[in-house]
This record gives C-alpha cells, structure tokens and sequence, in this order.
C-alpha cells in the first residue's frame, strides 16, 4: 500500500483498503450498511459505458457507486494488480 487516495479515481482491477470515509448523515450511514468500512479492501471491478456508475466489489458481492459517492471514500492503493 501507498498514497491515500479518493476511492473513484482507482482504475478497473485496481484494489485499495479503506483509509477514511467521509460524508454526513445518511450518506454515512449508508456506507455503513454497504460494508464500507476501515481496513476493508475493495477492487475497483468496471466503469459504466459513459463512466458512472462504477462498479466495486467489497465483502464478497458487487456494488455500485456514482462517482460522487465514491469521492467520498478514501483507500490506500496495492501495488498488485489483477
């Protein structure tokens, strides 16, 4: 792992752990309930043909995020690719 950076900007086949997530509210509470929490890797799997929503994939099943929401989401990039 490496530099801390926003969750959409990871490219498809790129894995990152969680460093920080940010929001308020029901936007928080809603990447609770989605699993995104600290410590957790999640792989950047596909973008959406006009690029949003990309797709992830965080604790065994696939999700999709606007790349706003996922602005909000900071990781620690791996190096390995898949």
């Amino acid at each position: 792992m490496t530099q801390a950076i926003q969750l959409h900007l990871l490219r498809p086949g790129q894995r990152g752990t969680i460093s920080k997530v940010n929001g308020t509210g029901a936007l928080r509470r809603r990447f609770v309930e989605m699993g995104i929490v600290l410590g957790e890797t999640i792989l950047t799997e596909r973008n959406a043909p006009l690029g949003d929503p990309v797709a992830y994939f965080i604790k065994g099943y696939h999700l999709a995020l606007r790349r706003e929401e996922a602005a909000q989401i900071e990781v620690f990039l791996h190096e390995d690719v898949v």
